[in-house]
């Protein structure tokens, strides 16, 4: 006989199933098990010939299990196995997970923490969110490229770098694969990555992680409008394939699928400077030139239901590589803000004159030689070109309704934590 995947059965069949047990109950003449898969729970009880197996089996015990599914609105799925075979596979020692553990030590045994069913549910949306990603781009023209881990450059700052010592000389994890993408776009115009990036940011916040997953794309003729507009639909995309498969899962999660349905594009978009009036009439004094912080960004999402394009931003708080607009204090840049996130993405158009990127460059005391290189993709038939880069971390705790970043991803690593 084949095994079934719990999801599959239905009462009126006799199956064979395997998984591990997820709770256990043992009464006078019965014992309740309730078995979990990768694709659900199913209640199972086991009496005469399998009762003394099933008594002696523990939480997380691994079995298989034959029997015939009938209807039970008492159990947690509606139907039950009434098992008539049981073979234990392997007998689990006592597990350590119990109720009302703190969050701080399911951290510490995240690698048992992952079979919950919290988890389990986040991980399915999560593996959604990487294929929706691929989805759209692929369904777009666009080419899948990937570039160095090692680098000797700085992308977003030379402050959040991690150093690494390669054969002698100084390099650093990537924090972005974007200035080796604009060299790519000369010859694929159109392309895209899903890649680990590293920023080591000292902040101990429930939306920053030091290794994260970052899913970017650049393209060349690409002018900033177009830039948004690829921005929302890939986020539009993302969510609305999210509920069409994981609704079971965001629903046991909390999420509230109504305002999940209405991410569909066009979304709002307001400018830097509008974002300080707005807060001002909120209480909140902004100074100009200084980024928003979390809090400005929360109380700022009050006034909105989907996510919102922040735009010309200040040139100063912005990356070197962004795009002067006719304000030249001002860039083409804008950040993508979600409800109780956050951002979620970041972009601009790209500069195309070498001497202000060379002074910005300089500005902030960044050796020049490094950037020779990236500077050659300017001077060999330079176009507009745009691009932006997403934390697929930050559009899983949004779609997720998540209190913590770190339970976006399996094994999250911040500034307190690389264990296990």
């Amino acid at each position: 006989m084949e095994f079934k995947k719990i999801c599959d059965i239905k009462p009126g069949e006799h199956v064979k199933i395997r998984g591990w047990v997820y709770r256990h109950r043992v009464g006078k003449d019965v014992v309740f098990i309730v078995l979990r898969d990768s694709s659900g729970i199913v209640q199972c009880t086991s009496k005469g010939k399998t009762y003394n197996t099933a008594e002696e089996l523990s939480i997380e015990s691994s079995v298989i299990i034959e029997g015939d599914v009938v209807e039970d609105k008492r159990a947690p799925t509606g139907m039950e196995v009434k098992v008539s075979g049981i073979e234990v596979v392997h007998k689990a020692e006592r597990f350590p997970i119990t109720k009302d553990q703190s969050k701080e030590f399911l951290r510490n045994v995240r690698h048992l923490w992952l079979r919950s069913q919290y988890m389990t549910n986040i991980m399915k949306v999560r593996s959604t969110v990487f294929d929706a990603i691929h989805d759209y781009y692929r369904s777009n023209g666009y080419y899948e490229f990937q570039s160095p881990i090692l680098t000797t450059n700085a992308c977003e700052g030379g402050t959040t770098l991690f150093k690494v010592d390669y054969y002698g000389k100084v390099a650093y994890l990537a924090q972005s694969w974007q200035l080796y993408a604009e060299a790519m776009i000369f010859g694929l115009e159109k392309i895209y990555t899903i890649a680990p990036s590293f920023r080591a940011e000292k902040s101990r916040t429930v939306r920053h992680l030091s290794e994260y997953w970052h899913s970017e794309m650049e393209a060349a003729w690409m002018e900033f409008d177009d830039c948004i507009k690829v921005a929302e639909e890939l986020v539009s995309h993302i969510v609305q394939t999210a509920i069409k498969k994981n609704k079971k899962e965001l629903e046991a999660l909390g999420t509230d699928i109504g305002k999940l349905e209405k991410v569909k594009p066009p979304f709002p978009r307001i400018t830097y400077e509008e974002v300080l009036e707005l807060l001002k009439e909120d209480g909140l004094n902004v100074p100009w030139g200084k980024d928003l912080r979390t809090i400005e960004e929360q109380a700022l999402m009050k006034h909105y239901e989907k996510p919102l394009f922040v735009t010309h931003y200040p040139e100063e708080i912005k990356a070197f590589y962004m795009k002067r607009a006719e304000n030249p204090k001002l860039v083409l840049g804008f950040d993508l803000i979600a409800p109780h996130v956050g951002e979620i993405i970041g972009g601009s158009e790209r500069e195309n004159n070498i001497e202000l990127m060379k002074q910005r460059l300089k500005k902030d005391k960044v050796p020049l030689e490094n950037y020779e290189w990236y500077f050659d993709t300017r001077r060999y038939g330079a176009v507009p070109h745009s691009g932006f880069g997403m934390g697929v971390e930050r559009v899983v705790q949004w779609i997720c309704n998540l209190e913590t970043i770190q339970d976006a991803i399996g094994f999250p690593r911040t500034m307190d934590r690389i264990y296990p």
